[in-house]
């Protein structure tokens, strides 16, 4: 076996399909946030306006999370020590847990190290616990649910994207008495849709079946005190288990579940990706406490948000601009084509100082390739101005199409 040529023809077929991913070497300005500094491609730093991060509302750069992350780091040091189990659990690890907790109004909840691995060993484990599982899994869930589910072993029924007629047509067809667990995002990040969460319930009542429900890109952006649509909607109290992450909104690192007690004690006590990984730094969990804690207490950030991503849509549309229809903070720019995509993407930065990553298949379907932009309150008028003229420039050269 001549293992290099394997190696090297796997990276060939994703440069032929022209969805070879290049990682932009950059440095985010502290306090500055959208300004960056990029390294690639040129002698020195280059000044450069981040547009694609999921830092949403810059809350990486708030001076209370730094402060809070500089004095658990003089406090405490710099790791955690180890697992919960041996020496890694400390008084902020707990804290932030109370946090999460009564930010959705649940029992408890339990801080793993990323989103993904929240979600992959959680749904893992429920499916493994109940005996006979099936997870009825809407089809745009994002990889670590689908990776999650895989693991379980389980069987499952994936139902058409946000389709609540298909979702119950599969629920009753199967045994009344047999467990059941419908998995869904409450914000479907790609496209910026959201999820009927309420008549999910609905079904998940008429059937008896659990509901597990993703809010990573909803957490801290919508809700009174940032707790996602499930708090906007006021349906929180009737999901089974609301996952989250600490590394968008929140502007840290993490991922947790909130859920009842004794399915929390379940999942620390049977996840391996819970039970043989370090846990997270005091340093960063000081930081997301103090993130959530001001989130709770204030919509500035929100509000700012909103209003950025509502200006932006509406510029692309009026220029004629291919935006994509989105209900939420997300603002997707179609372009079909990952070769297109990726030159469009190197233009911006090259030309414009602008960053923006393609988004291409698996990410999305193919064919159905986007820069998917992220503004945030930080992002003045002036910035969306010059993005749009940018845009517009490049869709000319390039000849694509505009529309009248």
């Amino acid at each position: 076996m001549d293992y290099q040529r394997v190696f090297a023809q796997a990276i060939d077929r994703l440069h032929a399909e022209g969805r070879y991913r290049v990682f932009i070497d950059i440095l985010r300005n502290k306090g500055n946030f959208p300004n960056a500094r990029c390294f690639a491609g040129h002698n020195g730093p280059k000044p450069i306006t981040v547009w694609c991060s999921n830092d949403y509302l810059a809350m990486g750069q708030h001076p209370k999370v730094i402060a809070a992350m500089e004095d658990a780091l003089h406090d405490v040091g710099a790791g955690s020590g180890g697992t919960r189990n041996i020496g890694g659990n400390t008084h902020y690890h707990v804290d932030l847990e109370a946090e999460l907790a009564d930010l959705h109004g649940k029992e408890g909840a339990l801080l793993f190290t990323s989103g993904y691995v929240s979600n992959e060993a959680t749904l893992a484990t429920l499916a493994k616990v109940l005996p006979g599982c099936i997870i009825f899994s809407d089809e745009l869930n994002h990889a670590s649910m689908i990776a999650g589910i895989r693991n379980s072993g389980c069987e499952k029924r994936v139902f058409r994207h946000n389709d609540l007629v298909h979702l119950e047509e599969l629920l009753a067809a199967e045994d009344p008495d047999t467990p059941k667990l419908i998995a869904f995002e409450s914000v479907y990040s790609m496209d910026g849709d959201i999820a009927p969460i309420a008549a999910i319930c609905d079904l998940a009542d008429t059937y008896n079946a659990l509901t597990y429900c993703d809010e990573v890109h909803a957490v801290g952006m919508y809700g009174a005190r940032g707790g996602g649509i499930s708090e906007r909607d006021q349906v929180a109290d009737r999901i089974t288990i609301i996952e989250g992450t600490l590394g968008k909104a929140f502007g840290v690192m993490g991922g947790y579940i909130a859920c009842d007690s004794q399915i929390i004690d379940v999942i620390r006590s049977y996840a391996p990706g819970f039970i043989f990984t370090t846990s997270l730094s005091p340093v960063l969990v000081a930081g997301v406490l103090a993130s959530v804690r001001h989130l709770k207490a204030s919509s500035v950030e929100r509000e700012g948000q909103q209003a950025a991503a509502t200006m932006l849509k509406t510029l692309f549309a009026d220029a004629g601009l291919p935006v994509l229809p989105s209900t939420t903070h997300i603002v997707p720019l179609h372009v079909g084509d990952p070769v297109k995509a990726k030159k469009i993407s190197d233009i911006l930065l090259a030309e414009y100082g602008v960053y923006v990553q393609p988004i291409n298949y698996p990410t999305v379907p193919r064919g159905t390739e986007r820069l998917r932009f992220t503004p945030g309150p930080s992002h003045s008028e002036e910035m969306m101005r010059e993005l749009t003229g940018a845009l517009v420039e490049i869709w000319d050269r390039m000849a694509l199409r505009v529309a009248a």
